[in-house]
């Protein structure tokens, strides 16, 4: 079997970090699937130049045209992104600057038996109208606020409902994401649910001792991973810090919100006792879960985050706001804490507790074993095999791109 995933949620040559949930999940099931053959279009915003005094949008001038990541060949076609215009029209130019590359593709015999699509809107929507334009059958993945915040505005709503309609099936990766997909009127037999997992040889337990000793720790240690965006919700951290005199974090990852949030520290008191470690790659992770007392993710929405089962597969307990597939993640006390409330007073609450009484670090990884890549791989991949096998066609006679 040959798919095609596609996606603007994938990490590139400049942004090695972007989307990396949906590269482990595609070489997970390459691993144990030797049989099926992928190619990854993942469009980049264009933008023309590289220079640093640009942030992040010079990564997009960095990206590559062409790439190889784990033995995958990607593709990486520029879009416009024109914010004023709203996100209504997102799909109809990400479509026009990428179906030229897959009929290229096809051109040069890799002729896909499937489009594999990330992320519902508007990855899924554009998805959609490739493969109706190619008579090829697509298969959704909900990852999070694609469905959980764009169908409130009523176009996006709209042309998620018709892009549904010509998907051969949709997958979300937690039961509470399925609900929101239901809402929008998708009938729910159509919708099965594959959570995230963890690469359990890459996270595992280690000697915390002695990794603490190299990093030169001492006393309570709270790490956070995740982009430096607002959902994400860093400054609750930072926040409950002088509630804890004798915590300290780490956090993990970049974004645009840096500058407030190290201002936040300064503000506080306590820049002395947050590190800002910028983009952490994925194999030095490990070493910063087991060195941590707990992980902490207060962000205000998460689909099913990775990052709590990378934690969990170190041994590392996560404490973390009860929103969507998160309490689906974390339902045993090995895995850790959900938050009654996202303030600063309530994790403080949370990290004296757990502190007071920590679960059993090998409890912990033995609850995140559940969630390996496996369970996850076989489902999506039986998912995929039928909707080739069906062949299913999107027809011209519904449009996308209009309005209701």
């Amino acid at each position: 079997m040959k798919i095609l995933t596609y996606t603007t949620l994938y990490p590139n040559a400049a942004a090695p970090l972007h989307g990396i949930f949906v590269e482990n999940r595609l070489s997970a099931m390459l691993a144990t699937h030797p049989d099926i053959e992928a190619q990854v279009v993942a469009p980049v915003p264009w933008f023309p130049l590289p220079w640093e005094c640009f942030r992040g949008y010079a990564q997009f001038a960095r990206c590559p045209a062409t790439e190889t990541r784990r033995g995958i060949k990607i593709v990486h076609p520029r879009f416009p992104a024109i914010p004023k215009l709203g996100m209504s029209i997102a799909p109809t130019l990400l479509y026009a600057a990428t179906i030229g590359t897959v009929r290229r593709l096809l051109a040069d015999g890799f002729d896909f038996d499937v489009i594999d699509a990330h992320y519902f809107y508007p990855d899924g929507v554009a998805a959609a109208m490739i493969a109706r334009s190619l008579g090829k059958p697509v298969t959704m993945v909900v990852h999070g606020s694609d469905i959980t915040l764009l169908p409130r505005f009523a176009i996006p709503r709209w042309q998620i409902k018709v892009a549904a309609r010509w998907a051969s099936s949709i997958v979300t990766v937690s039961r509470s994401l399925k609900e929101n997909v239901a809402a929008v009127g998708v009938p729910r037999d159509k919708i099965g649910v594959s959570p995230n997992g963890a690469d359990l040889s890459r996270f595992y337990l280690a000697d915390r001792g002695e990794i603490r000793r190299f990093l030169g720790l001492q006393g309570p240690l709270l790490l956070s991973v995740g982009a430096l965006i607002p959902r994400k919700s860093h400054e609750i951290l930072i926040s409950a810090l002088p509630l804890m005199p004798d915590v300290r974090a780490m956090i993990a990852g970049t974004g645009s919100e840096e500058s407030r949030l190290r201002a936040l520290a300064r503000r506080l008191g306590v820049e002395d006792r947050v590190r800002f470690l910028g983009a952490v790659p994925q194999e030095k992770l490990c070493a910063l879960y087991n060195a941590a007392d707990a992980m902490v993710l207060a962000s205000s929405r998460e689909g099913w985050a990775s990052v709590l089962m990378e934690s969990m597969a170190s041994g590392t307990p996560v404490i973390a706001s009860a929103v969507d597939g998160t309490p689906e993640a974390m339902a045993s006390p090995d895995a850790g804490i959900i938050l009654p409330e996202r303030t600063p007073e309530a994790l403080a609450n949370a990290v004296r507790r757990l502190l007071s009484a920590p679960p059993d670090r090998a409890r912990t990884r033995a609850y995140a074993e559940r969630f390996s890549w496996a369970r996850t791989i076989e489902d999506h991949v039986q998912r995929l095999r039928s909707s080739a096998a069906c062949r299913h066609r999107v027809s011209a006679a519904a449009p996308i791109t209009g309005t209701n």
